[in-house]
């Protein structure tokens, strides 16, 4: 372990939950360009990751970047716990925390009949598990902000369904809604410390979450439900997350950064 008020290695160092696919790999390929050390975590088991892995150290093939996994559910306490010890064994700081973990219901279910068990999953793994390690790592953040002034930021990773109701999955959209309030209410109470707290709001991304619905929406995006008229990819949303990360947007507490093609755009 590295014992506070140890000298801390000059490489700023990003923790990417849910980093192994999708919009998570497409933020921490980004982070990686931008020469953030990294830790990222999922589900997975380490084999399952290796993939992950290579694509990102393969960036760096001079060895510079260290990324790194750690098998972690963020909805079980003890893995929070687990998971920042990590990251501290290994790199004695953390700079920055993207909180993009998230499920999707196993059922699209109407409201009328979604089950208590997929709202209870979807809300420790989407809110409760980002929202307790935020609590952990903010509290780490502040005492490595005592030690030296750096730019440090938590993005939490949202969606449009925040704000667009999708009656057959209404649980994910209340999660989504919970995490919109929770970067208000972390920006509101670390802000003073120097650290930033952002919510990236992705819309319509192609990734395996999505692909169930992937005809559908390509024949509304055809129409006129987007005004740019493509999937968004996990590279939109990496763009946006290492813009954040490496301190680009100044004078912006709780900043919302809506990815979304124009889809939530009011229009007549």
């Amino acid at each position: 372990m590295h014992p506070e008020g140890e000298a801390m290695s000059n490489t700023r160092v990003a923790l990417v939950t849910g980093g192994t696919r999708g919009i998570g790999l497409g933020i921490a390929k980004r982070l990686a360009s931008k020469g953030f050390n990294l830790m990222i975590t999922g589900r997975r088991s380490h084999d399952e990751a290796e993939l992950a892995l290579a694509q990102l150290r393969e960036q760096f093939s001079d060895g510079s970047l260290n990324v790194q996994y750690c098998q972690a559910d963020v909805a079980d306490a003890s893995h929070r716990e687990r998971l920042l010890a990590d990251v501290e064994a290994t790199f004695g700081r953390l700079d920055i925390l993207v909180n993009n973990a998230g499920i999707a219901p196993t059922i699209r279910a109407d409201i009328l009949e979604a089950s208590e068990e997929s709202f209870d999953e979807l809300i420790s793994t989407n809110l409760k598990g980002p929202y307790f390690l935020t609590q952990a790592a903010a509290n780490w953040m502040i005492r490595l902000q005592e030690q030296s002034k750096e730019h440090r930021c938590i993005i939490n990773v949202g969606s449009v369904s925040a704000t667009v109701a999708s009656v057959n999955r209404g649980d994910y959209c209340i999660t989504k809604a919970g995490i919109a309030m929770a970067t208000m209410l972390w920006a509101s109470r670390l802000t003073q410390y120097g650290i930033g707290v952002y919510e990236v709001r992705p819309g319509l991304i192609e990734t395996d979450m999505t692909k169930g619905v992937r005809n559908k929406y390509d024949n509304l995006i055809e129409g006129d439900l987007l005004l740019e008229k493509r999937w968004g990819t996990p590279d939109d949303i990496g763009i946006a997350v290492a813009m954040l990360a490496s301190g680009d947007l100044p004078y912006s507490p709780g900043a919302v950064l809506t990815i979304d093609g124009g889809l939530t755009l009011r229009r007549l």
